[in-house]
């Protein structure tokens, strides 16, 4: 049987803006908005929110993985950007993950996690990469080495080299 999930969305100000307040069928309130917030704005935009979703699923996997392998990481933030059609409905023409983490871990554990989160685990990069180029890779600051490492582990998606332990350009 297939997991269900929804979200409720209201249309904020009929007459002026383009905000839209929303709930997830969790009860966890969202807010989109086009504007930035210094443009007065009050929530992310609709692809902000997209990938700041494969940002958060991915994360929530390698994380669990790493602790499954007993990796103590310290600190670990993951940068997704995302490039876009110049012409509507601009979709994403390709995305980056960046998966940034320090502490006592070693980047084969790192960079096997990241790829059972892109290749099996997370739902929101299999979706995305039906359609668009996703590269994973990760930025590794280890305890006691003063040289930061790292490479891309695996790209997905449509034409995808899927080339893993390619090291990491720019």
């Amino acid at each position: 049987m297939a997991i269900r999930n929804s979200v409720s969305a209201t249309f904020v100000d009929p007459v002026e803006g383009v905000a839209v307040a929303a709930t997830s069928g969790s009860g966890f309130p969202l807010r989109f908005d086009t504007a930035s917030a210094e443009e007065g704005g009050t929530g992310a935009s609709p692809t902000e929110t997209i990938l700041g979703a494969l940002a958060a699923c991915t994360a929530m996997d390698v994380a669990s993985i790493l602790r499954k392998k007993r990796q103590a990481f310290r600190s670990y933030r993951i940068e997704v950007t995302g490039d876009r059609a110049e012409e509507h409905p601009r979709v994403f023409t390709s995305i980056t993950v960046e998966h940034q983490l320090a502490g006592a871990i070693t980047p084969e554990a790192v960079r096997r996690s990241i790829e059972l989160s892109a290749t099996s685990y997370c739902p929101v990069s299999a979706m995305l990469s039906a359609s668009v180029r996703i590269e994973h890779r990760y930025r590794i600051q280890r305890d006691g080495e003063s040289q930061e490492e790292a490479a891309v582990v695996v790209v997905t998606g449509p034409d995808a080299d899927r080339a893993a332990g390619r090291a990491a350009t720019g």
